[in-house]
This record gives structure tokens, C-alpha cells and sequence, in this order.
């Protein structure tokens, strides 16, 4: 047993570092749910925060745009010209998405200054990523509402995803050649 851990120990490091992070992050996501409901910044504070930044670049690019909250549900609702286009939900805050790019990027971290900065700018980046998907999405899907099924659900996660996958491989592009000789050697 004692031989097959060695064996297999970088695995086994990235498989508890990985999983390990992301439970942590994907419970304090769900405590930042829990207590983060406000009636201010409905239904919660970064949701609503990527609603309004929406609203305002779509805005900037000459369309007529606003969030209202959604009477039903805990969401935003996105309007263009006066047409109701889409709800702007919990999950469209990519803070998920965010919390999957971390636990990745801690499974292989070396030193945890870059660690924790590579984090941060990847975060900021996902974020921004994200808020231009959105308004994409919904100029898309003001001009061509006949593509609703493949825009909302192929052509705009690839974009996110995309991103993150992308800030993956820059990641692990970087680690340095003598660490991964170390752990053949093992």
C-alpha cells in the first residue's frame, strides 16, 4: 500500500488539494447565499452587482437597458428596449465558476504568493468574462431570439469556460520543468 501511495503521490496530493478546496470554497459559497439575501442588492450582492454592470454597458453600446427584480423568483430581470430578455440568476455571477478556477489552481500551486495573486487576477478576469458574455447574450438574444437554445446554452458557456480552461493551461504551462522531473522520480 505503502508503495502504491508513493507511486501515485502527486495524483493523490492534486485529487485532496483540488477536491479539498473546492468543498471548502462550495460551502463558504453557500454560507455567502444563505446570509448574503438582501433586499437592497436583491437577491444578493454580487448577482445584483453583475444585473447593474449588465445593464450598464449594454446601455454603452446604444442599447436601452434595465434590471428590475424579478417578482417570482430570486433573480434580475434583464430588459432591452423595453423587452423582457432575460433573468439574471445566482449562477450568472460565475462566483461557481470561480471557486472551480481556485480549487484547480491550488491543486497545482507551488509557492503561495503567485498562488494566491495568479487567483486573484484569474478571479477578476473570469468576472470580466463573464459580464461581457452576459451582454453579448442579451444583444444576441434581442437580435436573434430565434437562437435562444444554442447562444444561452452552447455558444455563451463555451465562452466562460473557455476562459477558465485558458487560465488553466497558462497555469500548468508555468510550473517549472525540474518539479515535474522531481515527482517522475518518485
Amino acid at each position: 500500500m505503502k508503495e502504491l501511495f508513493l507511486k501515485y503521490k502527486s495524483v493523490i496530493r492534486f485529487l485532496v488539494l483540488f477536491l479539498g478546496t473546492y468543498v471548502v470554497l462550495s460551502l463558504l459559497y453557500n454560507a455567502y447565499l444563505h446570509f448574503g439575501k438582501s433586499e437592497t442588492w436583491y437577491p444578493d450582492p454580487v448577482t445584483h452587482l453583475v444585473a447593474k454592470q449588465t445593464s450598464i454597458i449594454t446601455t454603452s453600446v446604444g442599447y436601452k437597458a434595465e434590471i428590475i427584480p424579478h417578482e417570482n423568483e430570486a433573480s434580475m430581470k434583464l430588459l432591452i428596449n423595453d423587452r423582457y430578455l432575460a433573468r439574471i440568476v445566482e449562477g450568472c455571477n460565475a462566483l461557481s465558476v470561480m471557486a472551480l478556477f481556485a480549487a484547480f489552481i491550488v491543486a497545482f500551486h507551488q509557492k503561495w504568493k503567485p498562488t494566491l495573486l495568479y487567483i486573484f487576477v484569474g478571479a477578476v478576469l473570469i468576472y470580466c468574462a463573464n459580464l461581457f458574455r452576459i451582454v453579448l447574450l442579451a444583444i444576441a438574444l434581442y437580435e436573434y431570439p430565434q437562437y435562444e437554445k444554442i447562444l444561452h446554452g452552447v455558444v455563451f458557456p463555451a465562452i466562460i469556460y473557455g476562459m477558465v480552461f485558458l487560465l488553466w493551461v497558462l497555469w500548468v504551462r508555468r510550473i517549472p520543468a525540474k518539479i515535474v522531473e522531481d515527482e517522475k522520480t518518485v
